[in-house]
């Protein structure tokens, strides 16, 4: 034993210092994949659930203008958020929720009424043609209760989805209006500890921060309100002309009109053409009109609307990375598909930048 203490006291210092060296390297590279796993469990975790987690943060920011004048006509942030989270979902959410769950039926029904016909012609002449005698499609509970006994596999395997979905939405709600909450009261803070987490510079982690806020803005505010705005004024056209479930059709116009350039023009120019195929000539001409009109507002309201909320891409670009996002994520890939798209052009400007600075450090040394 004395032989062995001696032995390394005789150690010279360059051999102590290398396997100091070796020790503090494996060191390291066994934290880094520690990191990546913990990293990775972190994501699976989070990953269900980033579609009401995203949409949470975007609304904090496009809200946050609301929240600083609350705040300072209320005072507390507490309740500042609490009346911005209130008014969000009263004046917003609820009212489209509402909406949507009384057009329910309506769209199920339009659906069935495709599902019966022959072809595309017999499905519009269905939809657009003569409409149904009432008393036939009407709510009767002993045709529910056979038709329950005679498919009670399918019932029960149907009410179970049912149930799996809206257990989904239910918690998909909480985690978005909680967390808009608390994005309101601790976004800036939580933004501060990531940039100073960060494993990329500071900077850096600004740009990509900035590039994100940008992405919820111009989605939210810049092309959300322009659907909104295009299928409005559809509705209200469809209404005046008297097109059968008008607004079903507005609803599906504002949908589409998520898609830039030619997105409503999946849906007025098949009613359109429905209409023609009943003998509806003048309400087709008139639904050609105001599907003209639509596309002339896209036009006059994007740009206005683009002064506050702008998506730094290009239209083309903008579309493929939404119709990608829909066949790679679903469709939260109307998000999802912009938004990595948006990351990784400035993420790619950084590093343009980056390699501009190295080659003027280089030409200074020389």
């Amino acid at each position: 034993m004395a032989d062995l203490v001696q032995t390394r006291a005789e150690a010279p210092p360059s051999s102590r210092s290398g396997r100091a060296a070796k020790k503090r390297a494996i060191g390291a590279t066994s934290f880094h994949w520690c990191l990546i796993l913990l990293a990775a469990g972190a994501a699976a975790a989070l990953l269900p659930l980033w579609a009401p987690m995203l949409m949470a943060s975007w609304m904090a920011v496009a809200f946050r203008p609301l929240y600083t004048k609350l705040t300072r006509s209320i005072g507390g942030r507490n309740r500042a958020a609490s009346v911005a989270t209130v008014l969000l979902v009263a004046a917003a959410l609820l009212p489209l929720l509402l909406i949507g769950l009384s057009l329910a039926s309506s769209a199920v029904s339009l659906g069935q009424q495709l599902q019966k016909a022959g072809g595309a012609s017999e499905a519009l002449q269905s939809v657009f043609g003569a409409q149904p005698q009432g008393g036939q499609g009407g709510f009767d509970l002993q045709r529910i209760g056979q038709f329950l006994q005679q498919h009670r596999g399918e019932a029960w395997r149907a009410l179970t989805r049912v149930f799996g979905a809206a257990t989904a939405a239910g918690v998909g709600a909480f985690i978005f209006f909680y967390g808009f909450y608390i994005c309101l009261l601790e976004g800036s803070r939580a933004r501060e500890w990531l940039l100073d987490h960060s494993p990329i510079e500071r900077w850096q982690a600004e740009r990509l921060a900035a590039a994100y806020e940008e992405s919820g803005r111009g989605l939210l505010i810049g092309v959300g309100l322009t659907a909104l705005i295009q299928g409005g004024a559809a509705t209200v056209g469809y209404l005046i002309i008297g097109v059968p479930q008008a607004l079903i059709f507005g609803l599906l116009t504002a949908l589409a009109a998520l898609i830039p350039s030619f997105g409503t023009a999946l849906v007025w120019v098949p009613v359109a053409a429905g209409l023609f195929i009943a003998g509806k000539t003048g309400a087709a001409v008139a639904v050609l009109c105001v599907g003209c009109v639509v596309a002339l507002a896209d036009n006059i309201a994007r740009p206005m609307i683009a002064r506050h909320a702008h998506l730094d891409l290009p239209t083309y670009v903008l579309l493929v990375a939404m119709l990608g996002g829909i066949v790679a994520f679903g469709p939260w890939g109307l998000l999802a598909g912009p938004l990595l798209v948006r990351l990784a052009r400035e993420a790619l400007r950084i590093g343009r930048e980056q390699r501009e600075l190295g080659r003027a450090s280089e030409l200074l040394e020389h």
